[in-house]
């Protein structure tokens, strides 16, 4: 049977990938799960706890929020501009529209 190029191209470089019928890591022997409790082992690695940071002391702290404002100012600038020159072009087009 004749099929388009790009068909066949696509079976040559994406074949068909058949699911396995089981996850290794999920089944266990017959003779252990007769002997012992049903258990199967965790397929993923446990999560790392999370460790919170020490705390700062007050001098480090002030100064690095010192320096986080002055970054947010800095943005807040950029930020006034660029409303300001979309509320121009935004003017420039309303009165292109009303003549």
């Amino acid at each position: 049977m004749w099929f388009p190029r790009w068909f066949r191209r696509m079976w040559r470089y994406y074949p068909l990938i058949y699911p396995y019928p089981y996850n290794p890591w999920i089944q266990q022997p017959q003779q252990s799960q007769q002997t012992q409790q049903q258990q199967q082992p965790y397929p993923y690695p446990p999560p790392i706890p999370y460790i919170p940071p020490p705390p700062m002391n007050p001098e480090d702290e002030l100064a690095m929020l010192e320096e986080y404002k002055k970054m947010l100012e800095e943005e807040l600038k950029d930020i006034e501009e660029e409303l300001k020159g979309v509320e121009e072009r935004i003017k420039e087009l309303k009165k292109l529209l009303e003549k």
